[in-house]
């Protein structure tokens, strides 16, 4: 990047920049119909233990390690497991939130990209979670599996019975990997540094919590990854501005031109 092509691309992220106020009433809306929608999905738990016994064999089926090898690793120790606990309970929703406000902030046509992509995630997790309800591993006896944030803390969850703010059978998807998968493609597709893979840590580190935790099956964040894919499919990311950006007037021109295409709101 030179003098000429900053002016560019700071103009073409102001161009594509929806406005704040906007944004947060959508986010929150959307939060909201998805939360309403996942409780409609409640009170079905013969149904979601069913499905349980089938995911579980379908695994043993398909030889996919067990969910144990992971649990075991985290119950050598007592701060290993409660580290995870904690990862589990505070990491989701903020991080996710951080990665939405960083890009608008600083990558306003990749936020509208990213906010898009989440949002048919979403929208696709509620359904399979309304046609699917499923009694996450904790649950099943037959798995031998421990509910480490019952027993080591903290814990989210609540009894099943008496939990009015979550639907504890919408194991499949996973969407703390699913969003986490999201949050790692959005920022090596948006930030230019070399070290950038790093962030694919991030959801290895969410799958094996998950999964060592006994709050999700391998199955629910494959299926988390295939809903994804498509969404990423069709609903492209947008070039940098810097990667149009020419010298002069010209270059200006085209910068914001690619950005409020990139942003199609």
């Amino acid at each position: 990047m030179n003098a000429r092509t900053e002016p560019a691309e700071a103009e073409a992220d102001a161009a594509a920049r929806p406005p704040l106020a906007r944004e947060l009433l959508l986010v929150a809306g959307l939060f909201l119909v998805y939360k309403s929608g996942r409780q409609l999905a409640t009170g079905r738990t013969g149904e979601a233990f069913r499905n349980a016994h089938r995911v579980w064999d379908l695994e043993r089926a398909v030889r996919l390690p067990g969910e144990g090898a992971v649990q075991s690793l985290l119950l050598h120790g007592d701060t290993l497991v409660h580290l995870a606990n904690t990862y589990y309970a505070t990491v989701h929703f903020p991080a996710t939130a951080a990665f939405l406000l960083w890009l608008w902030l600083r990558r306003p046509a990749h936020y509208v990209w990213a906010r898009r992509a989440l949002a048919a995630l979403t929208a696709a997790a509620l359904v399979l979670h309304l046609a699917l309800p499923l009694a996450p591993p904790r649950m099943l006896a037959v798995t031998g599996l421990v509910d480490t944030a019952r027993v080591y803390g903290p814990s989210v969850y609540g009894p099943p019975a008496d939990d009015q703010l979550s639907n504890q059978f919408a194991a499949m998807p996973s969407l703390h990997f699913g969003w986490a998968l999201m949050l790692a493609v959005g920022l090596v597709v948006a930030v230019r540094s070399r070290w950038r893979w790093l962030w694919l840590l991030h959801p290895l580190l969410t799958l094996l919590v998950i999964v060592g935790t006994a709050n999700h099956y391998w199955l629910d964040a494959l299926v988390a990854a295939a809903l994804l894919t498509p969404a990423l499919a069709l609903i492209p990311a947008p070039h940098r501005a810097a990667t149009t950006a020419g010298r002069g007037r010209e270059g200006i021109a085209a910068a914001r031109s690619g950005a409020l295409v990139g942003a199609g709101r």
